[in-house]
């Protein structure tokens, strides 16, 4: 996924911090209100995404940058589950913040808004035209945590926007602080050919 050779440590060091927050959130279960989902399920869209697009097989057209190092390639995605897995990891529905998002619904437009800002999650769009996802737009931070009152970043800080057009294109943005080893800008977008 990422071709980098003149820095593996850094490729390591951000696939085993994804890793660990997948891990994190897949054992939870679900925040249900009479029995449905409270929140729009990502988890259970982009399932369905990557079983429909492991089957159509498209070539993607994909570009990996790290900071300034940038490398593009046209492949076949072979497991779009893991390719997609840090859209379906925003997934809000988790019984700790069932009550955590503001919920708007205005112009086709659905937004998720956190209420706090202890919830990685911060907000995630969600465009549909006759009931299908024509874009999903999700934003998310580290929180930052309190300690005697004073709001204090941990040693990772992280940024990310995800972005998914169905049938074009995904991106994926994040920007990371990792203290006394500076900054670092990432970014992975797939252009689906046809």
């Amino acid at each position: 996924m990422y071709w980098c050779k003149s820095k593996p440590n850094i490729f390591i060091f951000l696939t085993g911090g994804i890793l660990l927050a997948i891990c994190a959130t897949a054992c939870k279960p679900d925040a249900k209100e009479n029995g449905t989902l409270k929140y729009f399920d990502l988890n259970g869209y982009f399932t369905k995404e990557s079983l429909r697009l492991a089957k159509e097989n498209k070539t993607v057209l994909k570009t990996v940058t790290h900071n300034s190092d940038t490398e593009s390639r046209t492949v076949h995605i072979a497991n779009w589950e893991l390719e997609l897995d840090l859209f379906k990891s925003a997934d809000i529905n988790r019984p700790a913040w069932k009550n955590g998002y503001t919920v708007i619904d205005e112009d086709s437009v659905l937004i998720y808004k956190a209420k706090t800002p202890d919830l990685k999650v911060r907000e995630i769009l969600i465009r549909k035209n006759k009931g299908k996802v024509k874009w999903i737009l999700i934003y998310d931070k580290t929180p930052e945590s309190n300690w005697l009152g004073f709001k204090v970043r941990p040693l990772n800080y992280t940024t990310e926007k995800l972005s998914y057009f169905p049938d074009s294109l995904y991106l994926i943005e994040k920007d990371q602080h990792v203290r006394l080893m500076g900054n670092n800008h990432y970014r992975i977008q797939g252009v689906i050919v046809h």
